[in-house]
């Protein structure tokens, strides 16, 4: 019986470690670029919120949509759900106000009403504020305005927004969510 004997001379030595450091390289490289794809996830992400102001000392009622995220978000469809029917916002112009006004009369006859509509494709920036719509100065339109939004929700008021961020990624904002929840 015959023995190969291996010969480790300092070329062979010099090319394991070559290949070696290549492989360490490959899997920092992979590593690294992993944690960049998910700092650039999270660097775009829009956080959407809707929030409501009360302010009964000066009269102002307000309904904004907060952007907490740290990219656009970009609106792709406003549905509002009342006494267990749903209703498309574009039907009323995509103006929130309009759509209450129909459910309630009696808002027709506020106002000191500042009122913006939320356009499909529409962007709402990074750490921004977009005011929906806001009654001010106004005792009267003030309560008038309180007092008809309550019944509403008392009476099944609902939302459901669907936005995007700038890489497609959809999430949906609803009444009873805890904050935004992915859509696959």
């Amino acid at each position: 019986m015959s023995r190969t004997r291996k010969n480790w001379n300092s070329d062979k030595l010099l090319g394991l470690s070559a290949i070696s450091i290549s492989f360490i390289t490959l899997v920092i490289f992979i590593y690294q670029t992993n944690i960049m794809s998910r700092q650039n996830y999270i660097s775009i992400m829009p956080y959407l919120d809707i929030s409501t102001t009360r302010n009964t000392a000066d009269h102002i009622f307000e309904v904004n949509l907060k952007n907490h995220g740290m990219g656009p978000a970009i609106i792709e469809s406003v549905a509002l759900i009342y006494q267990e029917k749903r209703y498309n916002l574009a039907d009323y112009g995509n103006n929130l106000f309009a759509f209450l006004a129909s459910k309630a009369p009696k808002l027709d006859s506020i106002i000191s009403i500042s009122a913006s509509t939320l356009d499909k494709g529409m962007a709402i920036p990074a750490n921004s504020v977009y005011n929906v719509f806001g009654v001010r100065e106004s005792r009267k339109d003030y309560q008038l305005m309180t007092e008809a939004l309550d019944q509403l929700l008392a009476n099944g008021l609902d939302y459901e927004i669907i936005y995007k961020s700038i890489q497609d990624e959809r999430w949906r904002l609803h009444n009873n969510s805890d904050g935004p929840e992915k859509l696959d």
